[in-house]
């Protein structure tokens, strides 16, 4: 999906990533981080943040909750993270990584409550009452009160399947007014997921339904007399969609793809983010037209079209696993029987690291052509070497 962009806007990052593996420093099954260009994205996002006043929270799960990356977003200018789940957030705040967002999309579990609150997180995210009143009284047993975001939809809100929840609009009035009644929660703002998303009509990021109803959920509450400090709008935030976000009332974005310079809008090029990631594999035995390369990284949703091989300096078409079946290999066509056993092949594809089983290999010094490793991790942040 973005071989194309990578090859025009960062081809050192091919030829660091075919080195290292030619040289056996990393192995197949392996995504390979350019970390100057996740800081300087990152610089790029803050930039546009504070000239539109969103505020950023970003999302490490793409990348793979990795340490060394979500540090260099950190310098990069964006201070604080949005954990999808209670294990990313141990791997951020382990490493010192502020918690802007907790419990979006994954609502934290009653016993990991007090664990929660220790990171001191910016907003939590409620799906209902229940969840609010959970929090609520880790808060009261720990005097203190936290901050709170309510998840809201309605009939036409679009969610992705294995995300469902939330506070329905028309039930909003009662919920909040019981959630105000206690005494160490605080309802500050809504959020939704996913709230804008690229349009291949219009070849731009544009707003969902969900986005409209957040608005609609603000002006309630409002009416309320709750103070409504936050309209959260993840998905597809990066420096194009800031003035968006701006027009749509939106008060803080959570880009994740746009540090490795991988959403949609980016497989066009010539976005401000540089395409910061590539994967490496190798050819592992071949069939009849076909070669086979080593899986464990691929991802059903990644819209892959094609690998390049350095060797060659030539692309080919690729064949997706089914979502059904595991990557145990890659499918690529080689009709001319070129490709050898053990060749090395780039892919760049749309991702979620955390759900792999590949490895992380974190690159330093590939904009002044002195790339070095600076560590491999596991797809759950953990170093390896």
């Amino acid at each position: 999906m973005f071989i194309d962009a990578v090859l025009k806007s960062n081809p050192g990052l091919i030829d660091a990533a075919y080195s290292l593996h030619a040289k056996g420093d990393i192995g197949p099954n392996t995504y390979c981080v350019d970390l100057d260009m996740v800081r300087q994205n990152a610089s790029f996002l803050a930039r546009a943040g504070k000239e539109y006043g969103v505020k950023l929270y970003f999302m490490s799960k793409q990348f793979g909750r990795n340490p060394a990356i979500s540090r260099a977003v950190v310098e990069g200018g964006i201070e604080s993270a949005v954990a999808v789940d209670m294990d990313e957030a141990r791997m951020l705040h382990e490493n010192g990584i502020r918690i802007g967002h907790l419990g979006h999309l994954v609502q934290i579990a009653h016993r990991d409550m007090d664990e929660a609150l220790d990171m001191n997180p910016e907003v939590m995210t409620c799906f209902g009452v229940e969840k609010a009143a959970g929090i609520d009284e880790a808060a009261r047993q720990r005097g203190m009160v936290q901050d709170i975001l309510l998840r809201v939809i309605d009939g036409g809100s679009y969610i992705y399947p294995g995300q469902e929840g939330g506070i329905m609009l028309d039930g909003l009035g009662r919920a909040a007014g019981e959630i105000a009644k206690m005494s160490n929660v605080r309802i500050v703002g809504v959020t939704s997921f996913p709230c804008f998303l690229y349009s291949d009509e219009t070849g731009r990021i544009e707003p969902t339904e969900n986005m409209r109803v957040l608005n609609r959920a603000a002006k309630m509450l409002r009416t309320m007399d709750i103070d409504v400090k936050q309209i959260n709008g993840p998905s597809a935030t990066c420096v194009s969609s800031i003035p968006l976000l701006r027009q749509m009332g939106v008060t803080h974005g959570e880009p994740g793809h746009a540090l490795t310079g991988t959403t949609p809008l980016h497989a066009k090029g010539g976005e401000p983010e540089g395409q910061a990631m590539v994967y490496v594999t190798e050819v592992s035995h071949r069939l009849d037209d076909r070669a086979y390369v080593f899986g464990g990284g691929f991802y059903p949703r990644s819209h892959m079209k094609a690998a390049y091989s350095p060797r060659l300096k030539a692309k080919f078409d690729v064949l997706q696993t089914p979502a059904d079946s595991i990557d145990y290999y890659g499918t690529v066509i080689d009709k001319d029987r070129v490709l050898n056993v053990g060749d090395a092949l780039i892919y760049s594809f749309r991702t979620q690291i955390f759900v792999t089983r590949a490895r992380v290999a974190v690159i330093a010094g590939i904009s002044q052509a002195r790339p070095h490793i600076v560590g491999i991790f596991t797809s759950q942040g953990d170093e390896i070497k």
